[in-house]
């Protein structure tokens, strides 16, 4: 009984290392998005108003670290060759909050760190973040709410840019789409 249970194990584990049996091929770098607003030049921040970004909710489709290609409106892959270095609901709310950062006068404070703090709460979806194979571009999508306390506010946002089916192509316009929603945001949430 003993060997039967070791050579189960052992060809378990064996099938881990079959091509096709063990996931996706890591390429040779993963992507990530990165603000393009300019820079702080602040070491110590003292403003008057808070704002918190919720990591948004996303759709199945996308809960992943692959960027979803689809066709038909309902046939969904995966672009080949393209990793994200995380979850895009991840990196979507980084650069969301770092962009509202740099574009305006307000604090953002990651809301596990932001108990007891008056402040903007922001939450919303990310119901888009994928090459659209019918248009040849990416787009990204994101519903925002806000609210004060007292008000609540909602507002859809959506970019796109026009990419080749690449991993390379796809990854320099998701990064393009994703900044125009977070501009669009931060200027959303500033009332500018």
């Amino acid at each position: 009984m003993r060997s039967l249970v070791i050579l189960l194990a052992t060809g378990a584990l064996a099938a881990c290392s079959v091509p096709g049996l063990s996931g996706p091929e890591v390429p040779p770098s993963l992507t990530t998005l990165a603000s393009s607003a300019p820079e702080a030049n602040e070491n110590s921040v003292v403003r008057s108003e808070a704002v918190s970004f919720a990591l948004p909710l996303l759709p199945q489709a996308y809960n992943t670290n692959r960027v979803a290609a689809i066709e038909g409106g309902t046939a969904i892959a995966y672009i080949e060759g393209l990793m994200l270095v995380d979850r895009p609901d991840r990196l979507f709310q980084q650069l969301v909050s770092e962009t509202v950062y740099r574009r305006t006068d307000l604090l953002v404070i990651d809301p596990r760190q932001a108990a007891g703090t008056d402040r903007l709460n922001v939450t919303g979806t990310l119901y888009r973040f994928d090459y659209d194979g019918d248009r040849g571009e990416v787009v990204v999508g994101y519903e925002a709410m806000w609210s004060d306390g007292e008000q609540v506010a909602t507002r859809r946002f959506e970019a796109s840019a026009g990419a080749a089916p690449s991993a390379a192509s796809v990854s320099t316009a998701l990064n393009r789409a994703a900044n125009d929603v977070a501009e669009e945001v931060a200027a959303w949430i500033s009332g500018s």
